[in-house]
Formats: structure tokens, sequence, C-alpha cells
């Protein structure tokens, strides 16, 4: 079996941003039935990001091996002291190389240079894995609440975390 090749964290380049919107719509359409509708929303959150872009506040982080984008997580500004958390992904072919704590890591870190008391982020409750990493880094579930979107009835997560 061939071995992975170590994943390096970067900032994004031209692209980049396609790719993640991308790579949301094949994994969650292929792995969860999401429909298209699900992509349309990366999209919009991906299109505000860099229309938006306040470099002091907020952070891309985008997960390459081999010279492909593998994964993604971002940190936007949602109030003067709270940040969130948002398009956490990792392509199978790089999970069990511990995306699952970098990634996260380096948005709580950021999150405390930049002076917030706390990131919260939305996630969906059947999204174990995703769920397990945010336990992990210390989150902690606020709220859930049912709701119908992608063309699945979902139940919503809000999860928090103090800095």
């Amino acid at each position: 079996m061939k071995k992975k090749s170590p994943v390096r964290l970067r900032a994004p380049h031209a692209g980049d941003m396609g790719r993640v919107v991308q790579l949301h719509g094949e994994l969650y359409a292929r792995e969860f039935r999401y429909d298209n509708r699900f992509e349309a929303l990366v999209a919009g959150i991906v299109a505000k990001f860099v229309e938006d872009f306040d470099p002091r506040r907020e952070r891309c982080w985008i997960a390459e091996m081999d010279g492909e984008v593998v994964g993604s997580v971002f940190l936007v500004r949602k109030s003067p002291t709270v940040a969130k958390l948002r398009l956490l992904i990792i392509h199978p072919k790089a999970r069990g190389q511990g995306l699952g704590r970098r990634l996260p890591r380096a948005c709580i870190r950021f999150a405390r240079n930049a002076r917030y008391r706390k990131i919260v982020l939305w996630t969906q409750s059947h999204l174990a894995a995703a769920r397990a990493i945010y336990q992990a880094e210390g989150f902690r579930k606020i709220s859930s609440t049912k709701h119908k979107s992608f063309g699945k009835r979902l139940v919503a997560e809000v999860w928090g975390l103090r800095l």
C-alpha cells in the first residue's frame, strides 16, 4: 500500500475557492445524498468570505496533498467578540492524517490571537466525524433545531467554544 504524502496547510491561491465549493458539493452528495442546494450554500459562504475578507479577523486554511486541495476550514467574524468556524472538510484520501485536529486548532489559535472570546459553528447531527472533531477540541453543543434542507430532513446543531 502506498504511503500517504504529508498534508500541508496554506493560505488560499487562485482557484482554491472554487475547489472548496466543488469538494463540498461532491462529498456531501456522495456521502450524505445532499442535493445541489448545499453546494449553492457553500458557494454563497465562500463568496461572502472573499468579498468581505478582513485579514486581521478572518482566515482560510487550505489543506494540500501532492498539489491537490484535500480540505479546508474558514474562520470568519460573526461579531466583535465571536468568530465562526465554517466549511471544515477533509477529502477521504487525506483522512487519518490529523487534519481533524490541525484545521480547527489553526482556527482556535488565530481566534485567540485576534482576541475573539468565543468560536461558534453550525453542523448537522448526523455528521458524526465532524461532531467528534469539535468535541475533542473542546466545543460543546449549544442548541439543535430540526429543519428540511438540501433534500433531507436534518437536525442542525450550533456548537461553541469559549476562548
